[in-house]
């Protein structure tokens, strides 16, 4: 994926209430995510540097099956987050698109070793090996694709795949 945006994020940055920043391969803010606690529902903004909302991440309280939605700052929905499969030594996810082409993942989750994918290419890659700094891991997102919504896919993926931590 030569020419891609590499991205730095921090394990375990997911607690409601908590924000963080997501910072590029050199160090700079390139994302902000700041987290609130709503009523019964907790929620996510994914803003850029100077603030803007870019998406809405909400957790759902009742849930029938491991899904969230990603919304737009319209409230439409960017896209629909789920686990396919859950096996001993890889999840799958599947990531449904309104009105454009689906996603899905391949690889080890759990430990931040995975591939995003778009009709058989790579969009994303996400490692630990990328960064030394312990509680890391990276995010490297194709040219051409929306790194904003790939880094919030990877936000809701982390979420579910570590709930209760």
């Amino acid at each position: 994926m030569a020419g891609g945006s590499r991205y730095q994020m921090r394990q375990r940055m997911f607690s409601i209430g908590d924000d963080f920043v997501i910072t590029n391969d050199q160090g700079q803010p390139a994302f902000k995510v700041d987290g609130k606690m709503l009523r019964v529902r907790s929620t996510l903004f994914f803003e850029d540097v100077r603030g803007r909302q870019l998406y809405k991440i909400q957790e759902r309280m009742l849930r029938v099956r491991d899904t969230m939605n990603i919304e737009r700052a319209d409230g439409g929905v960017a896209a629909k987050v789920h686990n396919a499969l859950i096996t001993p030594l890889r999840d799958r996810w599947q990531i449904d698109i309104p009105g454009g082409q689906d996603l899905s993942t391949q690889g080890n989750i759990v430990n931040h070793e995975y591939r995003v994918q778009q009709g058989g290419a790579v969009v994303a890659t996400v490692s630990k090996r990328w960064f030394r700094i312990r509680d890391s891991y990276g995010v490297e997102v194709a040219p051409g694709q929306d790194d904003a919504l790939l880094l919030a896919i990877t936000v809701v993926i982390d979420m579910m795949a570590h709930q209760g931590r």
